[in-house]
């Protein structure tokens, strides 16, 4: 087969020469859940294989937040039964400066610190207030090259899946 000259909007390395807005990752998932190592763990409790102490053991801080701020979650808890399950929001990254590890109260806060900040991690941890079970829910991209190209901004309550 001929090549018969070089390929619209490609460079010589095969790699297309249109410009990106390199302001943006578009390739990058903005989310990680956690939902198959949930499983997992309430499956070994359920076996056994590790103890009700092993996975209710919420730091007194994680429970406090969750009761004073915590998000309540759709649904009961895994371990004991209760309704008392509360998400409860982190953020983390480079250059948050003393916001980074801040307990996050409300969604406004999330909109502020993604219109001054390129990138940041948002964790958003289930606990319990009653038996203290805890785990890491889900993992969310934030800041100025995680935005939504349409719309400018991201919807975090669609973002968190609730």
């Amino acid at each position: 087969m001929q090549r018969r000259g070089p390929v619209p909007g490609a460079s010589a390395g095969g790699r297309s020469a249109e410009p990106r807005d390199a302001g943006t990752l578009p390739g990058v998932r903005r989310h990680t859940d956690y939902a198959l190592a949930r499983r997992a763990v309430l499956r070994d409790l359920q076996r056994g294989a590790v103890a009700r102490l092993d996975v209710c053991d919420a730091h007194p801080e994680l429970v406090r937040a969750g009761r004073n701020i915590g998000e309540e979650a759709p649904h009961d808890c895994p371990v004991c039964g209760e309704r008392n399950v509360r998400y409860v929001s982190y953020v983390y990254g480079e250059k948050l400066g003393a916001a980074n590890g801040r307990c996050i109260s409300h969604e406004g806060e999330l909109e502020k610190l993604g219109a001054t900040h390129d990138e940041f991690a948002r964790y958003v941890v289930e606990v319990c207030i009653d038996c203290r079970w805890n785990h890491l829910f889900r993992r969310e991209l934030f800041g100025r090259r995680h935005l939504d190209g349409a719309a400018g901004t991201r919807n975090s309550r669609r973002a968190a899946g609730r």
